[in-house]
């Protein structure tokens, strides 16, 4: 086995030279050990590499070992990366040239660099390279995590949504955003309707919303206290994609922030935040933009995920009533749309999975009490508008491409659903049908159903939401969501399955891919 560890190693641009300064003595740290209280994470692993990440609690080095097998009998130990208080101690490395559909182990502990003698107790992980042949590829989907104040109650078991993903050993999730909750505080104790009492585990950063970069940190780092997330994350490999929730509710340049706020420049909020998460998880960086999310991950001959941005680039939110395409309209944005026509174009795999952070017909008003304004595409019934466009030229273009086989997968809205879109049903019709499926909260209040707009004539096929006038439900009350993939090697077929946080399985549909779209 050869493993090649790349040059890009993901180190703040500080680290080479601040490492002189921080290899002094530091007598107070002599007696302990570097801590890994978050656990380790891997992500964004393709067939022959992925990323590994973990997190110090002092500036330390973290040492990386793979192998091919769990005893490490055949490890590689791996060039050091430094883990520096510019990165909040974190650190992340992509491991190259590892063997196709190969189970890989890998062992993480950190070095102390004013005590280079002093070694953390090691954590170990797995991950699995996506298959180089037509071998199953299982997955799972969902998003919004510790939303509404519904923070991690040990009492009610925790975060059981993870146990229950857990269980179907995938090769990877996807996490659709709101990967934390940065403007939702985490207070110790919430009465419910019945009168119960639900104890949320709580930090002196959670209990307010976020608004300096330690706090924005401290949001992500709430999260890795649940001990069903942290056993998830050593074993399951994540994509992830960021929504509103990681800087602030529903925020475009339009934003007007709560008087909770002190800091008022709603730009300043999301660097900071976009900082917070691109240091917690293990993606790819792009050379090309640094920061950037949007990007595709391809996993094997049957599976392309195309991972986009539906915040970076958006214009403000408003009415979205725009006639004709302009700053105004984008969603995406031209460059990101223009990127992922051409990596549909690029794709051989058999199915093409568009992870959208957002629904695409499922209304989400910018302005909840009062219906006003729109926070997503959709905007009401009636031949496409303002963010539609957008949505409307990328079905056209990939009608007249023959892209088939596309697939989106989307949370966001708190609820699980399945969407079929009929352009027999639609106001716009230059489009082949295709599914959307809906799935999340994994660890948040429970809300829906949203209403339905036609304009790309969306067939309801399953809905799971809470009865008429119930409104945030606690995790307890069970209607917490995920969804499940499955790609059989040998037909091609795809089965979606939406479970609840008990792993029931509430619907499925096993969907026969169209022929002359699989690799050669």
């Amino acid at each position: 086995m050869t493993i090649r560890i790349s040059r890009r190693r993901f180190v703040s641009t500080a680290s080479i030279a601040a490492l002189g300064s921080l290899a002094m003595p530091y007598l107070s740290r002599a007696t302990d050990r570097p801590q890994m209280a978050q656990g380790l994470q891997s992500g964004d692993v393709n067939a022959d590499s992925g990323v590994v990440w973990a997190r110090s609690d002092r500036p330390s080095q973290m040492l990386v070992e793979v192998s091919t097998t769990e005893s490490f009998a055949n490890l590689r130990a791996l060039p050091p990366v430094a883990a520096l208080p510019e990165s909040d101690f974190t650190a992340k490395l992509l491991v190259e040239n590892l063997p196709a559909g190969q189970e890989m182990f890998y062992r993480v502990r950190f070095r102390d660099l004013s005590h280079p003698t002093i070694l953390g107790e090691p954590l170990t992980g797995r991950f699995r390279t996506a298959p180089a042949g037509r071998r199953d590829v299982s997955f799972v989907w969902g998003g919004d995590v510790a939303g509404q104040g519904w923070g991690i109650n040990r009492d009610d078991g925790g975060m059981l949504t993870f146990a229950a993903m857990r269980k179907h050993n995938p090769d990877f999730f996807l996490h659709s955003g709101d990967t934390v909750y940065a403007d939702g505080p985490i207070k110790p104790e919430v009465t419910l309707a019945d009168g119960k009492v639900w104890k949320n585990v709580t930090t002196a950063e959670k209990a307010k919303v976020a608004e300096t970069l330690d706090e924005f940190r401290a949001a992500h780092k709430y999260n890795f206290l649940d001990e069903h997330l942290r056993a998830f994350n050593a074993e399951v490999p994540v994509f992830v994609q960021w929504d509103d929730h990681e800087v602030t509710n529903n925020w475009s340049a339009s934003k007007e922030l709560p008087t909770a706020y002190k800091v008022r420049d709603i730009d300043l909020l999301a660097a900071r935040a976009a900082r917070a998460f691109h240091e917690m998880y293990p993606m790819r960086e792009s050379l090309a933009e640094p920061g950037r999310i949007y990007r595709v991950v391809n996993y094997g001959p049957h599976l392309d995920v195309f991972m986009l941005d539906e915040r970076s680039y958006r214009g403000p939110n408003g009415p979205n009533q725009q006639t004709d395409y302009g700053p105004g309209a984008y969603f995406l944005g031209p460059e990101q749309l223009n990127w992922l026509k051409r990596a549909l174009m690029n794709s051989r795999a058999t199915w093409k999975v568009i992870a959208s952070d957002m629904p695409l017909s499922l209304i989400v008003y910018d302005d909840g009490p009062n219906k006003k304004g729109s926070e997503a595409v959709a905007q009401g019934d009636g031949p496409p508008r303002g963010r539609e466009l957008e949505i409307a030229d990328l079905l056209r273009f990939m009608k007249a491409a023959g892209i088939a086989n596309t697939v989106w997968l989307t949370a966001d809205v708190h609820y699980a659903a399945a969407h079929y879109y009929n352009p027999d049903k639609a106001q716009f019709q230059d489009f082949e049908p295709f599914w959307e499926f809906v799935s999340g909260p994994l660890h948040a209040g429970t809300f829906g159903p949203n209403e339905l707009d036609n304009t790309f004539g969306p067939e309801v096929k399953f809905i799971k939401a809470p009865p008429p006038g119930q409104v945030n439900l606690p995790p307890s009350a069970g209607m917490q969501f995920f969804g499940h993939v499955r790609i059989d090697g040998a037909t091609g077929q795809m089965t979606v399955t939406l479970r609840d946080r008990a792993d029931t399985a509430l619907w499925s549909v096993t969907l026969d891919p169209k022929r002359g779209q699989d690799r050669l």
